[in-house]
C-alpha cells in the first residue's frame, strides 16, 4: 500500500508543481508581487495539494470505483429496472446536494434565490439526466442524439431568461453545469457507468461506459435557468474569503473542520447507499468490504486536505494575481490565462481517475498521454478566451452557442466513444481547482477591469467554459485517430497491390 501511495504522490508531484512554479516566476516580475507571508502559504498549500491529490486517488481507486462498479453491476443483474432508476435518481440528487462545490455557488446568490431552493433545483437536475443516462444505457440509444435534443432545449431556455431580463443568470446557469460534477461525484457515478456496461454487453461496452457525466452536466444548466426566468431583483455578489491573513489562525481550523463536515455528508449518504444495497442486494465477500472502507479513508482524507489547501492559499493567491495582472497589462492577462489553464488540469484529482478509465476502457487506444495533452490544450484555450470576453465585456452565449454547435456537429463523424469520453471529460476538467483558483482569478481579473458590478456577468462563466473546451480537442483527437488509420491502411494496401507475383506464396 505504501509504495502505491508514493507513486500517487509521485504524480501528483507532477501535476502540481507546473503550477506553483508558473506563480513563483511571475512572483518575480514587476506583473505582480506577492508578500513573503503569501508565499510561504502558497508553498504550504501546494505541498498540502499533492498530498491530498495522492491520498484521494489512491481512496478512489479502493473505495469510490469499485463501490460504482459493484452497485452498477449489482442492479443491472437484479433484472428490476424501477429499483435501478430509482437508486439512480435518489443517488444523483442526495449526492449533488451534498456536493461542497455547489454550496459554495448557492451562497453568492442567496439574495436572490433561496440556498436551498437551488441546491435543491439543482440536484433533481443531476437526478433526473442520471436516471435519463441509465435509459440510454439499457435500451442502447445514441447519446449524440440525445445530447442535441436536450442542448436544443438548453438554448431555447436562454432565449426566455434573455426575454425574462435576468440576463445575469446564463454564466451562473452554465457554471452550475461544472460544479455540481464534482470530485466526489464523478468516481462513483463514472464506475456505475462501467458496471452497468458491462453487465448489459454488447458490442458498444466501451462507449456506452461513458457519457453519464455529460448528461449529469446538462440537468443543473437547465434546472437554474428555470429559477432565473422567474427571479426578480439583481443578483450583487460579494467580496469575500480572498485575504490570505483571512484564512489562518482559528480561521484555519474553522476552515478544516467546515470543509471535513461537507465532505463527511457527501460521502456518507454514498456509504449509506452503499451498505444498505449491500445488504439486500450486493452480498459483496467481507475482504471486499474491508478494501472499500479503507479506500473511503483515504478519500475523506485527501478531500479534506485537498480542499483545504484550495481554500487557505489557492483562491486568494489566485485572486491577487488577476487583480494585479489586469491593471498591468491586458494583453499578458489573456497570454497567462491560456498557460496557467494548460497546466492547472493536470492537478484536478477527477481527471486523473477519467485517464485511467479511458485507457482501460479503450485498451490503450485513447492513452492517458493523449487524453492530458488534448485537456490541457482545450482548457487553456478556454481561460484564455474568457480573459477576452472579460477584458472586451460581452455575453457568454457568444462563446456557448458556437461552441456546443460545434462539438455535437462532431459527434456525428467521429466514433461514439470519442463523443461519450469528450462531454464526460468536460464535467471532469472543471472540478475544484478551477472553482478555487482559476475563478478567483477571472474575479479578480473583471474587479480591477469592470468593477464589483460586473462580476456575474463577465467573471462567471469560466467554469462553463473549461467544461466546454475539450469537447472539441478531444473529438479532433478522434478525427485524428479515424485518419492515422486510414493512412496506415491505403500503405498496406498499395504494398499489397505493388507487391510482386514472385512475392506471393501460395499455400495452396
Amino acid at each position: 500500500m505504501k509504495s502505491v501511495l508514493f507513486k500517487k504522490i509521485k504524480e501528483a508531484m507532477t501535476s502540481v508543481l507546473p503550477v506553483t512554479a508558473i506563480v513563483f516566476i511571475l512572483n518575480l516580475t514587476p506583473l505582480i508581487s506577492l508578500s513573503s507571508r503569501e508565499l510561504t502559504v502558497f508553498l504550504v498549500s501546494s505541498l498540502l495539494l499533492i498530498l491530498g491529490i495522492g491520498l484521494f486517488s489512491l481512496g478512489a481507486d479502493l473505495a469510490m470505483t469499485p463501490m460504482g462498479e459493484h452497485v452498477g453491476a449489482g442492479l443491472t443483474k437484479s433484472r428490476s429496472i424501477g429499483l435501478l432508476l430509482s437508486v439512480s435518481f435518489l443517488m444523483g440528487l442526495l449526492i449533488t446536494v451534498a456536493e461542497p462545490d455547489l454550496s459554495v455557488l448557492a451562497a453568492q446568490v442567496a439574495n436572490v434565490i433561496n440556498s436551498k431552493t437551488l441546491i435543491m433545483f439543482v440536484g433533481v437536475g443531476v437526478g433526473l439526466f442520471l436516471l435519463l443516462s441509465v435509459l440510454k444505457m439499457i435500451f442502447k440509444k445514441s447519446l449524440s442524439m440525445m445530447l442535441l435534443f436536450f442542448y436544443m432545449i438548453l438554448f431555447a431556455f436562454s432565449a426566455l431568461v434573455i426575454l425574462s431580463g435576468n440576463e445575469s443568470f446564463l454564466a451562473l446557469a452554465f457554471d452550475s453545469g461544472g460544479v455540481t460534477t464534482g470530485p466526489i461525484t464523478v468516481p462513483f457515478i463514472m464506475a456505475l457507468g462501467v458496471g452497468i456496461a458491462a453487465t448489459i454487453g454488447g458490442k458498444d461496452v466501451g462507449e456506452n461506459s461513458f457519457g453519464l457525466i455529460a448528461m449529469c452536466s446538462v440537468g443543473p444548466i437547465i434546472a437554474v435557468m428555470m429559477l432565473g426566468i422567474t427571479a426578480s431583483g439583481e443578483i450583487d455578489y460579494v467580496m469575500d474569503g480572498y485575504d490570505v491573513a483571512s484564512k489562518l489562525g482559528a480561521e484555519l481550523f474553522r476552515t478544516v473542520l467546515h470543509t471535513a463536515k461537507e465532505v463527511a455528508l457527501a460521502l456518507g449518504l454514498i456509504v449509506a447507499f452503499f451498505v444498505i444495497l449491500q445488504i439486500f442486494c450486493l452480498k459483496l465477500p467481507r475482504k471486499t468490504i474491508i478494501r472499500i472502507a479503507i479506500g473511503i479513508g483515504y478519500t475523506f482524507v485527501g478531500l479534506v486536505v485537498f480542499l483545504t489547501a484550495v481554500s487557505v492559499g489557492f483562491m486568494p493567491i489566485g485572486y491577487k494575481i488577476g487583480v494585479e495582472l489586469a491593471s498591468s497589462n491586458e494583453i499578458l492577462l489573456t497570454v497567462f490565462g491560456f498557460i496557467l489553464g494548460m497546466v492547472v488540469v493536470l492537478a484536478e484529482p477527477a481527471v486523473h481517475v477519467l485517464n485511467k478509465q479511458v485507457d482501460d476502457i479503450t485498451d490503450g487506444t485513447v492513452s492517458k498521454k493523449s487524453m492530458m495533452i488534448a485537456l490541457s490544450i482545450g482548457v487553456g484555450v478556454s481561460i484564455g478566451l474568457s480573459m477576452i470576453r472579460i477584458v472586451c465585456g460581452f455575453n457568454i452565449l457568444y462563446y456557448v452557442i458556437p461552441g456546443y454547435f460545434i462539438s455535437l456537429g462532431l459527434s456525428f463523424f467521429v466514433p461514439g466513444i470519442y463523443t461519450a469520453i469528450a462531454f464526460d471529460s468536460g464535467g471532469v476538467a472543471s472540478g475544484p481547482l478551477t472553482s478555487g483558483f482559476i475563478l478567483p482569478l477571472s474575479i479578480g481579473a473583471c474587479y480591477a477591469l469592470r468593477g464589483e458590478s460586473a462580476i456575474m456577468s463577465y467573471a462567471f462563466g469560466i467554469v462553463a467554459m473549461v467544461a466546454m473546451t475539450p469537447l472539441i480537442t478531444i473529438q479532433l483527437l478522434g478525427f485524428r485517430a479515424i485518419f492515422k488509420r486510414n493512412i496506415q491502411r491505403r500503405i498496406a494496401m498499395k504494398r499489397i497491390l505493388e507487391a510482386d507475383d514472385e512475392q506471393i506464396i501460395s499455400f495452396m
